[in-house]
């Protein structure tokens, strides 16, 4: 039994705020009946993934719940998996047309309609996730996120960080940058960019076509998110060669789309509840993961025989050389992309002086060995 006095607060704070909340949705909700019984707001959630799928499609369903639960059933989210009601790149025009009130994806599929886009799903040799989200929360990047969808009827929110992802399976050995030549990679956002300017080939193709394409040659490697994710999709199966360390994705940013008229038809206190949902979401995924992708790896290895392979150094040195060009080029597409680029490079300098003084200097100490 926990006898911590500042738990019980917070517990009792707890359970007196949610029935403010539910006082106030009474008063408030134009969907209370003459009875005083609510009749409940039902969306319907599409997203880029497979339904259930482990890590990303657990996240979406997280999320659906923890609205649900949340709200006490006022809202009711019910989760589409990939293709169920849109194909997954076909997600955001779905929100923004209102076909349906929520989606789940990645704001990099969408560089086709929105480039500017891509400073929200992941940047190469960029920011980690920690990082990422204290610029999004904390540094003005969410609000210009949600300037850059709101004309396209959209709120975005960050809801699922991955963390520092793997760079992919690859059905040959990467030995030097001229294996890079000619290598056809399905690799989405400036990622993809960074490699065509290296000499690949990349090719932006869902989740759920990866296995066969890497499997019939249609590809030659691919990368999808780590070790959880990949091993559920059986990607092993298809490439030996498991390379690290995810380059284009030191985390990748999810996005819960919303339709703005969906949205603002909420009272603010359900409003509220879908905002803190998908940051409780964003969180969850971060934990799903790094709980789970070390057993993962392990699990290939020793079982699978996967060959876990580090990138040289020449291919992550031209790698980076060409992530600069293609960020700072993106930055200057438009004076949006400008105020996005700037906002994102000063926050990431600043921040990552701090993780030099912070973090690393605390893993290189925690790794030092006692013996030494």
């Amino acid at each position: 039994m926990n006898h911590d006095p500042s738990r019980r607060r917070l517990a009792s704070a707890l359970t007196i705020g949610s029935a403010s909340l539910a006082l106030g949705a009474c008063k408030k909700s134009q969907s209370t009946t003459s009875k005083g019984r609510f009749e409940p707001v039902r969306w319907k959630m599409a997203t880029a993934w497979p339904r259930d799928f482990p890590g990303l499609g657990e996240g979406a369903n997280f999320l659906a719940q923890a609205i649900t639960q949340m709200s006490g059933g006022r809202i009711q989210v019910k989760v589409y998996g990939s293709g169920e009601l849109v194909p997954p790149f076909e997600v955001f025009d779905a929100v923004s047309q209102g076909t349906v009130q929520m989606g789940h994806a990645a704001a990099y599929y969408w560089k086709g309609k929105v480039p500017e886009a891509q400073f929200f799903g992941a940047v190469p040799f960029g920011m980690n996730a920690q990082e990422t989200n204290a610029w999004l929360y904390e540094g003005g990047g969410l609000s210009l996120w949600q300037e850059l969808y709101a004309p396209f009827n959209l709120i975005p929110l960050p809801a699922g960080q991955t963390g520092v992802q793997m760079g992919g399976w690859f059905n040959r050995e990467i030995r030097s940058i001229d294996d890079i030549q000619g290598l056809v990679m399905r690799i989405p956002g400036l990622g993809g960019e960074v490699l065509k300017r290296a000499g690949g080939s990349p090719k932006a193709l869902p989740g759920a076509e990866l296995f066969t394409a890497l499997q019939t040659g249609n590809i030659d490697a691919t990368e999808w998110v780590g070790p959880y994710n990949d091993l559920a999709f059986g990607l092993h199966q298809a490439a030996k060669y498991y390379y690290y360390p995810g380059w284009h994705e030191p985390t990748a940013c999810l996005e819960c789309l919303v339709n703005k008229q969906a949205f603002d038809a909420l009272p603010e206190d359900l409003q509220a509840i879908v905002r803190l949902a998908t940051r409780a979401t964003n969180a969850q995924l971060l934990d799903n993961l790094t709980a789970r992708n070390q057993s993962a790896l392990d699990t290939l290895i020793n079982k699978h025989q996967v060959q876990l392979r580090r990138f040289p150094d020449d291919v992550l040195t031209e790698f980076k050389r060409h992530a600069r060009a293609v960020v700072a080029e993106l930055g200057q597409i438009s004076p949006m992309a400008q105020r996005i680029y700037t906002s994102y490079r000063d926050f990431a300098t600043a921040a990552g002086r701090w993780m030099i003084t912070s973090e690393q200097a605390y893993f290189d100490a925690r790794n030092v060995s006692a013996d030494t």
